[in-house]
Order: C-alpha cells, then sequence, then structure tokens
C-alpha cells in the first residue's frame, strides 16, 4: 500500500462453490477491467479456512458462510460482511430407500429417525451445513444417536457413501447433483426447509479495507451486484462460464445446481439478517463460540444500501429459459 493508501493489488479468498459470483468476476477479469486493480484469487476448501487466513491478515475479501464468519469474528477477526450472495443452500440427501420430508407429512423428527444409529456426512465442523445438521439433530432429540462425521473436503463424502460408510449426507447443492448423478440419491429435506433464508454466504471484507479503501470495497460490491443479476437473468449463459473455469463439470450439471437453489442477491434484508443472528445463538449453544454476538458486530450495511436500496431478489429465483 502506497502513502495516500491506495492498494494496486486486492486478495480474495474463494471457494468452489459454482454459483458463487467469484467465478464471474475471475474469468471475465472484471476487477482488472472495471476496478484497475491486480486480483489475487485464493482457492480453499471450506469456509473456515479462508477465515483462518482472514485471522491472519492474509486477505482482504472472503466469499465465505456467515456461521464460519460469525465464529471468525467471535476468536477476533476484524472482518465485517458488507453484502449478501445466497440464501438456502443447504440439502439433505439420502439413497433411495429414505423417505423424504414430503413423503413423512413434513415431520423433521421422523426423517431424522430414519438415521438412527447410522452415519450422516456433512463438510467441515463449523461450517453452514455442519451447524445446521446438528442444530437439527438437537431440535429432533436425537443427539447422540445420528452419528455426524465432517469432512475436510467434501468431495470425500461420495467416496465413503459409494463405499456403504455414509447413509446420508448434508451440504452444498453441487453436492446433492454430484450424489444424485454417481449414486442415484434424492433429496431429503430440500434446500427451503432446512432453515429459513440460512445465508450460506456473503461478501465479507476486512475492516481496515473498508476504513482506508472504501471505494474498493464499494466497487467490489457493484461488480458482484452485477454478477448476481446475471446468474438470475442468464442462467445458462454464466453457467458456460464457469463450465470453462472447471473443465470437469459441465454446463447441465452446474444447471441443475442453480436450480436446487435459486435465491441469489447481493442485498442484506432483515430476513438475511435476522437468520443470521439465530445461528448466534445456536453456535453458542453448540459452544462453537463464546461471545453474544450482536448486529453491527457482523455487519456493516452502509455500501448496500447506498448500491441496492430496492427491494431484495433472493425470491426471484432464476430464468430458466
Amino acid at each position: 500500500m502506497s502513502k495516500n493508501n491506495t492498494l494496486e493489488e486486492v486478495r480474495i479468498g474463494f471457494l468452489s462453490t459454482i454459483y458463487h459470483t467469484s467465478f464471474i468476476l475471475m474469468c471475465q477479469n472484471w476487477i482488472e477491467k472495471k476496478l484497475k486493480l491486480k486480483a489475487e484469487w485464493e482457492l480453499h476448501g471450506t469456509g473456515p479456512s479462508i477465515i483462518g487466513k482472514l485471522l491472519k491478515k492474509e486477505l482482504d475479501i472472503g466469499y465465505i458462510g456467515l456461521p464460519p464468519t460469525i465464529i471468525g469474528i467471535d476468536k477476533g477477526a476484524s472482518i465485517k460482511c458488507v453484502a449478501g450472495g445466497h440464501v438456502e443452500g443447504t440439502i439433505m440427501v439420502a439413497p433411495a430407500q429414505f423417505k423424504t420430508y414430503h413423503e413423512l407429512n413434513q415431520n423433521m423428527g421422523d426423517v431424522f429417525k430414519q438415521f438412527t444409529g447410522k452415519v450422516i456426512g456433512v463438510p467441515k465442523q463449523g461450517s453452514i451445513h455442519d451447524v445446521i445438521l446438528r442444530d437439527w439433530i438437537g431440535k429432533v432429540g436425537l443427539t447422540g444417536k445420528v452419528q455426524i462425521r465432517n469432512y475436510e473436503i467434501a468431495d470425500f463424502i461420495l467416496i465413503d457413501m459409494e463405499e456403504g460408510l455414509l447413509d446420508g449426507a448434508v451440504g452444498t447443492p453441487a453436492l446433492a447433483t454430484f450424489l444424485a448423478q454417481h449414486l442415484n440419491t434424492k433429496t431429503i429435506i430440500p434446500t427451503s426447509v432446512m432453515w429459513s433464508y440460512n445465508p450460506s454466504y456473503g461478501i465479507i471484507v476486512k475492516d481496515s479495507l473498508i476504513s482506508k479503501n472504501p471505494e474498493i470495497v464499494e466497487g467490489f460490491i457493484k461488480l458482484h451486484m452485477e454478477a448476481c443479476k446475471l446468474l438470475r437473468e442468464k442462467p445458462t449463459e454464466i453457467a458456460k462460464i464457469v463450465e470453462k473455469e472447471i473443465e470437469l463439470i459441465k454446463t447441465d450439471f452446474i444447471s441443475s445446481t442453480y436450480q436446487l437453489s435459486p435465491k441469489y442477491c447481493a442485498a442484506l434484508p432483515p430476513e438475511f439478517v435476522d437468520s443470521t443472528l439465530k445461528f448466534v445463538t445456536t453456535l453458542r449453544q453448540l459452544n462453537y463460540i463464546e461471545k453474544n454476538l450482536q448486529e453491527s458486530d457482523i455487519f456493516d450495511f452502509s455500501f448496500i444500501r447506498k448500491i441496492h436500496p430496492e427491494k431484495h431478489h433472493y425470491e426471484d429465483g432464476i430464468n430458466l429459459q
């Protein structure tokens, strides 16, 4: 950084999640072209991994679920969520012999009772999927009766399920699509039911970038908002962009994943915020955090309220034509 606080490079932690706007910004070189900044993109396997780098002040921006963000803030990370991105991105799948939420008259207790004495795979402890699963297991009184197996790399869930080591899985829509295509699993609990408006990811920025370079934060959010709009309105076009970046994943797979969980927007509406604050209570109950964090500890609304004053678009879904 120069003496006038002008940054020449921004360091961004991102995940392989195919519906994050990171792929649009990265593949189209929007940061270089539109913000005149060099972007250093750093791929991570999980949100908690990105939080680790933010704690060490080795990243400026991160694409992260809000539960790992809350855990990071509790540990002392000087970061804020400045924009949304996607909600309801957690889904449960299992082989055909298990009954679904709708087949069991929308009774979550009966759904999870099927897994008594069995094993459910889920991404890393502290991930949004892990927190939601553990919260439900506790709510239906099955703590200790259903085994939860955490995975540093979600891809290994497929391997273990194929080998009969797992009876079900909770994770991203992409994981659900992958398992359905390879193992013919089915959706047991849909994304809209797991946790209403759960904040599957937002744009997380270190406090010093907000205070010293607010123009960069604002510029980044504008690009992110533009990318969210493209994802809603032209999902097939965006799927083709992602396919070029991740050669082993095809457009039909990406489109199917978008459809499983179609709520994309950059806004931070009350539903998003309220859902996030409910995670604070759950994380404390799970002993994942100690502090009773407040809205102001987690969010900075100053940018998004200026850039996105209109109603949010999470309920708009995506244009499937």
